[in-house]
């Protein structure tokens, strides 16, 4: 047996489920088609926007991990796991070609008595409708009988320190109960398992889980928009609703929602259950409320530079942190670029700082990078805060910057104009 574990795609769910595995001593190799991501991997590199530091990739290899893009490394392992990237189409309807591809892959190179796991973000039933056509076609194996077939969501929070992936519990839905347990198997290696009725109660959990936040993200927006227009202190509220003992759990405001699983997950949901004949209205009206906030940061910018008698066109503005996550690189689905977009459409002269982006681009244009950032602020007509990075010293920023817009309530109260 070459590896007691094979992981398809090696990014944001992939990467993190090798990097447990491989730490708690299980022989793991990772399949990604992308020569690119091969190679960072091979040099101790990590690819793309992969949530890993340089340090980790290069202990998961000095542990025996290794990448390929050779489909051969596949074959012969005890469990396969695919954590192949999924996204929304140009018609938001969900787009599963990764998902098929990694499918067919495997399928090609799948043995009896493997364990076969979905870790993907998909919707309702793909495990079963998709994935196991495909499998049960490439291979002449049927699922349940000949392998075992589960599904088990990432619940992977890039950079959270606190809860990494051993310390998260694993829900887990297998088409029969021994497909079930023989994923709690492999699973019980690293963490908790929590067992479900079944793949589609597993795929809908994450669902829920990523509705529930995005819903109550929608929430905050609108209470910041209302609070601002009544002039109200938004974080003052939170600070005192967050005392309640029960019954409140706190969520924040924001430019915009990002990252991997915000902006998609919740469609897979909805636009799954279109074909029941109604929508899930209180999903699609928290994209609609959450789509609306970078236009709302960029009038509230040229509202503030007007308020301080300087106009929009021509203004120099400066970003900071244009990443979708605080101390992360990744910038999926981060609003900073429709904020700019927006900004430049007014008119503005854009520069951003970011530690963790050195190069940036809006529109197709590059945008400057400030890399002298106290000097940067002094000289911007207006900084916005997009993502508060933990080297961002905002009472010296405050200080130093003309006027400081902070969208994520991050400042000392009074040292900046807040969402």
């Amino acid at each position: 047996m070459p590896a007691d574990l094979a992981v398809l795609g090696l990014a944001h769910s992939g990467l993190p489920l090798a990097q447990a595995a491989t730490a708690n001593g299980i022989s793991t190799i990772g399949y990604d088609p992308d020569h690119a991501t091969v190679a960072d991997i091979g040099a101790g590199r990590p690819p793309g926007d992969a949530p890993l530091t340089a340090a980790e990739v290069r202990r998961m290899l000095a542990k025996g991990f290794r990448a390929s893009n050779d489909p051969a490394v596949l074959g012969r392992v005890r469990t396969a796991v695919i954590c192949a990237p999924t996204a929304l189409g140009p018609n938001r309807a969900p787009d599963m070609s990764a998902v098929r591809t990694a499918a067919r892959t495997l399928a090609a190179q799948l043995r009896p008595r493997t364990i076969v796991i979905v870790e993907s973000s998909v919707y309702p039933g793909c495990t079963e409708d998709v994935v196991r056509p495909l499998l049960e076609e490439g291979s002449g194996l049927r699922a349940g009988r000949d392998f075992h077939l589960a599904c088990s969501p990432t619940r992977v929070d890039p950079g959270n320190r606190a809860h990494g992936y051993t310390a998260i519990p694993k829900v887990i839905g297998g088409l029969t109960p021994a497909c079930t347990e023989a994923a709690a198997a492999f699973y019980g290696r690293l963490t908790k398992v929590v067992r479900a009725r079944g793949p589609r109660e597993a795929e809908t959990t994450k669902l829920l889980e990523t509705n529930y936040r995005h819903i109550n993200i929608a929430l905050m927006n609108e209470m910041a928009v209302f609070c601002h227009d009544l002039g109200i202190d938004l974080w003052d509220v939170v600070r005192c609703a967050e005392t309640k003992p029960f019954g409140f759990q706190s969520f924040r405001p924001g430019p915009g929602v990002g990252g991997p699983g915000i902006p998609v997950d919740p469609n897979y949901l909805s636009y799954h259950s279109r074909s029941l004949g109604y929508p899930l209205r209180m999903v699609e009206l928290a994209q609609e409320v959450n789509e609306r906030m970078p236009r709302y940061v960029s009038q509230r910018a040229a509202v503030l530079l007007n308020e301080h008698g300087k106009s929009a066109r021509g203004a120099r503005i400066l970003l900071l942190g244009v990443t979708y996550k605080p101390d992360l690189a990744s910038q999926e689905g981060s609003p900073a670029r429709e904020v700019a977009g927006r900004l430049k459409e007014l008119g503005a002269q854009l520069s951003y700082h970011d530690p963790y982006v050195h190069q940036w681009r809006v529109a197709g244009q590059p945008v400057p990078r400030a890399d002298a950032l106290y000097e940067a602020a002094a000289e911007a007509d207006l900084t916005l805060l997009l993502q508060n990075h933990r080297v961002y010293d905002l009472q010296g920023l405050a200080a130093k910057a003309q006027i400081l817009l902070d969208t994520r309530g991050a400042s000392p109260t009074g040292a900046a104009h807040r969402l």
